[in-house]
């Protein structure tokens, strides 16, 4: 595995495939107070990128053309919160998108464990370490511990999906699914409109 780093952007031309998979870290869980400070992302290869803002300046126009790319899916676990960082701070909707969580929530109801590190164990057999979860992403520079636990949130989503696909197609949720992805954008952006937890589809 090699985990490249990066400041401000993503080079031009670094992530070339049909599908990407993506996650962010930022100051807190509020996408309209907690600042963006990375993204990390991996065409399912083994290897990852981190681009990382150590201020809150976001010219970052390759990284956007790519999220914004309606020729490669973004694959994300709890995609919702990601679209919505990625609107607020690079001005991009995101789609297409895939999420494992939903796929899991839609289709592992025998468990209430939909959570990544619970994914990799469960159909992957991988023991993942959130150790640096509540880290310092705002650093001036980032640590090898935080690169490493950056790197480890994407490296398996592709792995994750094929599974998760099978799964899918198993229970014969795929429509349902699919659906849900479609809508993921417009939840992140009912989220930045304040309807973080209303349900607007309630009576």
């Amino acid at each position: 595995m090699t985990v490249y780093y990066h400041k401000g952007d993503l080079p031009s031309g670094a992530l070339d495939a049909p599908s990407i998979a993506v996650d962010t870290e930022t100051m807190g869980l509020n996408p309209l107070r907690d600042r963006l400070c990375v993204v990390q992302l991996s065409a399912g290869d083994g290897d990852a990128h981190v681009v990382h803002f150590p201020q809150p300046v976001y010219d970052a126009p390759n990284l956007a053309a790519l999220m914004a790319s309606p020729k490669v899916t973004k694959l994300f676990h709890f995609a919702r919160f990601d679209i919505a960082v990625l609107k607020q701070y690079l001005g991009v909707r995101c789609e297409p998108v895939w999420c494992t969580k939903i796929a899991s929530k839609i289709t592992r109801t025998n468990t209430d464990r939909h959570g990544l590190k619970d994914l990799s164990r469960d159909l992957l057999g991988i023991e993942m370490s959130k150790q640096q979860q509540t880290s310092d992403w705002g650093a001036a520079e980032l640590n090898a511990e935080q690169l490493a636990y950056a790197a480890s949130d994407v490296l398996y989503l592709h792995q994750l999906k094929d599974k998760l696909e099978g799964l899918l197609e198993r229970e014969r949720r795929r429509d349902l699914a699919e659906a849900c992805f479609r809508f993921l954008p417009d939840r992140a952006m009912l989220d930045l409109a304040g309807w973080p937890e209303e349900d607007i589809f309630a009576h």
